[in-house]
């Protein structure tokens, strides 16, 4: 049932949002992780270089003509560190170059260093083959012997920063698989979840068929014994005639129940078929107002029609008999006294036909108007019991609209009343559609 089937996609997206979330925060702290520890090891080393080539820069300062270069043997140990050496003057006095490729970036980033003393920073550039650039750098200042200069130390951390990424993109790849293979399991296990409620929605819809079916029976003897009992003549008790009129009004709205739970039941079976044949949909709207009007004056109700004319339809005319008085009796039933209801139809065209049933009754909320076709949902329900309400004629409606191919809404404010609105086909031709 479809029911079942939408319950089934609801949970198997649920699932598969959770597990999208749980999935998403799981690459996010993984690639913060790597992120952090790369930064920590190449930042550390950058700072231990710094440290040591301050401390030989100091040494040749102190005593010029015994320090060897040590800065190239350091340089050669890992070719993608590098320092330039400043004077106060801005002058280059000493280097261990980087790469020409990246030469250019780190100078102008020297140029415009803002970055305090000590701290590292990491310096980002596309360059001409479209790849990014990655600097890490760091600056510590010399003050020996009346000398200032200031060292600026560094790494092309790009291939790290590109393996990051990659792992990234690589991460991101497996939580989509695996959030595809968790979205399919979720669904096998919706569907093994919803099996022992099908099976028992089944045998309470089996019940409510064979119990309609059978109460039909009972129900028209009780009816007919109540209408003999009326109309005898030896019973002249006031009292015991208000007690059978009571048992009738009684059995008449238990035999509605019992024929809306049987078309129910029907219609969970796709049992439920039209019987096409050509109508005057018009005719039909007037006809109902005639058969309704009693019922509306009783409370002092208004009902009227406007703009009802010919419109020849082809479609199952007892259902939509049956739709119309669902929807008009509706409308009764929630308008107070000295009300008016007004059926319309709305539009016409060569395909299909708009009327609509208004009131100016009590109005649904904008948060009930989603639920009021589905079965046994009252929106009131204390009010419903006082009328008689039994939360499936709305849901009736809807099934004969969906058997039709058409379409029903609602517009309604509380206390501003409600409209429906039906369209449908004026020629439906699959006949044996369930």
């Amino acid at each position: 049932m479809e029911i079942f089937g939408r319950s089934r996609r609801q949970l198997t997206l649920i699932y598969t949002l959770i597990m999208g979330l749980f999935l998403t925060v799981l690459i996010l702290v993984v690639h913060m992780t790597m992120e952090w520890a790369m930064f920590s090891e190449q930042a550390q080393e950058v700072l231990d270089a710094a440290d040591n080539i301050s401390e030989m820069r100091e040494r040749y300062i102190q005593n010029p003509v015994a320090a060897n270069d040590e800065t190239k043997i350091y340089k050669s140990s890992n070719d993608r560190l590098f320092f330039y050496v400043f004077d106060e003057e801005r002058r280059l006095i000493d280097f261990a170059r980087a790469s020409f490729k990246v030469e250019s970036f780190i100078l102008d980033t020297i140029s415009n260093w803002s970055v305090e003393e000590g701290e590292i920073a990491v310096f980002s550039r596309p360059n001409e083959l479209g790849r990014t650039t990655n600097i890490m750098m760091t600056s510590k200042r010399l003050r020996v012997y009346g000398t200032n200069q200031m060292v600026f130390v560094g790494k092309d951390v790009s291939a790290m920063y590109s393996g990051l990424q990659k792992s990234t993109y690589i991460l991101i790849i497996l939580g989509l698989a695996a959030l595809i293979i968790a979205a399919i399991i979720g669904h096998i296990m919706a569907g093994r979840a919803i099996i022992p409620l099908k099976e028992a929605y089944e045998k309470q819809r089996q019940f409510a068929a064979d119990a309609s079916h059978e109460l039909r029976t009972p129900l028209a003897v009780v009816m007919a014994s109540a209408d003999l009992l009326l109309m005898d003549q030896s019973i002249t008790n006031p009292f015991l005639k208000q007690v059978i009129g009571d048992v009738k009004s009684e059995v008449q709205k238990m035999t509605k129940l019992v024929a809306d739970l049987l078309m129910v039941a029907r219609s969970d079976n796709n049992a439920l078929k039209v019987t096409i044949k050509k109508f005057d949909l018009g005719e039909l709207l007037q006809q109902n107002i005639r058969m309704m009007t009693p019922l509306a004056e009783k409370k002092d109700i208004t009902l009227s029609g406007e703009n009802i004319q010919k419109v020849e339809m082809q479609a199952d005319e007892q259902k939509i008999k049956q739709l119309i008085l669902i929807l008009v009796d509706n409308a009764i039933k929630y308008t107070p006294k000295g009300g008016n209801v007004t059926i319309r139809i709305e539009s016409i065209n060569e395909a299909a036909v708009t009327f609509s049933v208004q009131d100016s009754g009590i109005g649904i909320a904008k948060e009930d108007q989603d639920k009021i076709f589905e079965r046994f949902y009252r929106v009131d329900k204390a009010r419903s019991r006082e009328i008689g309400g039994n939360g499936l004629g709305l849901s009736i409606a809807s099934e004969i609209v969906r058997l039709h191919e058409g379409n029903i809404s609602v517009e309604s404010e509380l206390g501003q009343g409600t409209k429906f609105i039906v369209e449908l086909k004026k020629i439906f031709i699959n006949q044996n559609k369930s």
